[in-house]
């Protein structure tokens, strides 16, 4: 074990700033970008619990049978915190919906609010408490991708899981009130439950990185209340999640507590809620696909070649010319692109069925190439960008290029209605209109709810 520094070892230091943290200084902005996050989550939380990663691991021997109070969001089924955790973490992310950020490198919501919104149902607890510690975990889990991004990223981390599930022990760990040891442990215990690789994208196993991080972060913050021990210097130990996952020099320390939560994360620009069901990667071009469709009035008919190059970080995991699942097509850019040059819109039907077998889309698809763009290079700050360039038949040449899209942000949010809409479209999946309609209603004034149970039961069938 190495010998701390005059500050502690680095969770030790980090469970100090979350457990001083002035929730006096959490602004209206930061409330409103949290709600709205929450609210986002759970809408496609409700909408994913139908799909097979969800379904399949209902049907799994010994999960979510625990007897407990927590809902399993959309169903009926009311099962342990674990389990609801487990469950709901796994649907928030089984159709790619939900929010991402640029720092992260992944999702950062949905390893959050399934273990919050679980426990503060088994505790009665307040939706201003959920805010509260849904602030604490994004801070934490975004400053570690801080320390160890981009190089995490690249080398096939999945960072939502890897980082979430310490973003999920800390606001956890807020939210019950663990002391600096407890939570410095319970961070520690999350080092050792840390995983999930990017070569399961695409597959049932992907959302499932989102459920089991959920469930661990939620394990670890349980177990260290409970007495549990561990090495606090688990992150930065020759053979600590640090050395191990990233290797020697890999890594920035400073980063995770230069001017901690100042400015909180939370109202970063470089966080954004997905307008598109599908991988966030594919979606600056989906963007610039639509806007030439829109603008030049392209026709598919008329198409005679695709470029499609997007940033070069965007591409190992959305290269994918030929998918044959529904699942995969949420990570070819290729398809995305071209559904979104046939059609005009790139919605959730899309991913559904043999939708990705479309004879128009295909058509398109076999005229596309992806390559990374040669004008945006990798140590660039903008690592959402492409460009897509459109040649038709009769020779003309269109192109949209952005730089940086992180989906909708603070810069650019989502209007009230836009929100509704994503929300109502994936509630009407599973609930009655008059239930999601109310809860909706309910998670718009999150802050003001006292006590979330009111919320989870209208997400119940």
């Amino acid at each position: 074990m190495p010998i701390p520094n005059d500050h502690g070892y680095v969770l030790e230091r980090l469970a100090r700033l979350i457990c001083k943290f002035n929730l006096g200084r959490i602004t209206a902005e930061a409330v409103n970008l949290s709600r709205t996050a929450i609210v986002d989550t759970i809408g496609v939380t409700v909408a994913g619990v139908i799909e097979p990663c969800a379904t399949n691991l209902m049907r799994t021997p010994g999960v979510a049978t625990a007897p407990g109070v927590c809902s399993i969001l959309g169903t009926a089924k009311k099962t342990s915190a674990l389990d609801a955790t487990f469950i709901n973490g796994t649907a928030s992310h089984a159709l790619d919906y939900d929010d991402f950020s640029q720092p992260m490198g992944g999702h950062q919501s949905a390893p959050l609010v399934a273990p919050l919104m679980a426990i503060a149902e088994e505790r009665a607890l307040s939706g201003r408490d959920v805010i509260n510690s849904y602030i604490v975990g994004i801070e934490t889990e975004i400053r570690l991708a801080r320390c160890v991004n981009f190089f995490h990223y690249d080398i096939g981390w999945h960072p939502t899981a890897t980082l979430g599930v310490f973003g999920a022990t800390a606001a956890v760990g807020h939210m019950i009130g663990l002391n600096e040891h407890k939570l410095a442990i319970a961070m520690a215990i999350a080092a050792s439950f840390a995983s999930g690789i990017k070569a399961n994208f695409g597959t049932m196993v992907k959302p499932l990185h989102v459920g089991q991080c959920g469930r661990n972060g939620l394990l670890a913050a349980l177990m260290a209340d409970a007495g549990y021990d561990a090495n606090p210097a688990a992150l930065e130990h020759k053979q600590g999640f640090l050395n191990t996952f990233n290797g020697p020099g890999n890594f920035d320390i400073g980063a995770i507590f230069e001017n901690w939560a100042d400015p909180m994360e939370i109202v970063s620009p470089t966080m954004g809620l997905k307008q598109f069901p599908c991988c966030g990667s594919t979606h600056p071009a989906i963007a610039m696909a639509l806007k030439l469709r829109q603008e030049e009035n392209i026709q598919p008919e008329d198409i005679a070649d695709v470029q499609i190059m997007p940033h070069r970080r965007r591409l190992p995991h959305t290269d994918n010319p030929d998918p044959l699942t529904s699942l995969a097509a949420k990570f070819s850019v290729q398809y995305a692109v071209a559904r979104a040059l046939v059609q005009g819109a790139v919605r959730l039907g899309d991913f559904e069925g043999d939708a990705h077998f479309d004879p128009a889309v295909r058509s398109v698809m076999q005229k596309s190439r992806a390559f990374p763009h040669p004008d945006m290079p990798d140590d660039s700050p903008e690592q959402f960008g492409a460009e897509v360039i459109v040649t038709l038949k009769n020779g003309r040449v269109h192109a949209r290029r952005v730089n940086s899209l992180i989906g909708r942000g603070g810069d650019n949010p989502l209007s009230s209605e836009e929100l509704w809409e994503k929300f109502s479209d994936c509630a009407k999946r599973v609930l009655p209109t008059e239930r999601y309609t109310e809860a909706f209603s309910l998670l718009n004034q999150l802050e003001r709810v006292d006590d979330v149970r009111k919320i989870t039961a209208l997400l119940s069938v």
